[in-house]
């Protein structure tokens, strides 16, 4: 008996564990108008790790790729505010995408 209630605690913790994990790495990202006609976006993840190098992807209404690139080291992505509707992706890898639609971007 003892030894399936000591199994039951190893079982709740490394759940509680693994999803501790799972929930401590969600991506922020937020883009913002620069005064010069340029767009940045700076990233990182909720649990204070950094997004340098993170794929950072401007596409245009259709799904045509306008430009793309990394986050630098300081978590940032400055790009050409494109003319027309178009959204910024910050991908870093399943589960870890962020979408921002053009018309939100001020």
């Amino acid at each position: 008996m003892r030894k399936n209630l000591m199994r039951a605690f190893a079982g709740i913790f490394l759940c509680l564990f693994l999803a501790g994990i799972a929930a401590a790495h969600t991506p922020i990202c937020t883009c913002y108008l620069n005064g010069d006609g340029t767009v940045t976006c700076e990233g990182g993840f909720s649990d204070g790790s950094s997004a340098a190098g993170t794929k950072m992807t401007v596409k245009g209404a259709d799904g045509t790729v306008i430009t793309e690139g990394a986050m630098d080291d300081a978590g940032e992505f400055t790009f050409p505010k494109p003319d027309g509707s178009y959204q910024v992706e910050f991908n870093a890898g399943p589960g870890h995408v962020v979408v921002i639609k053009g018309e939100s971007i001020q």
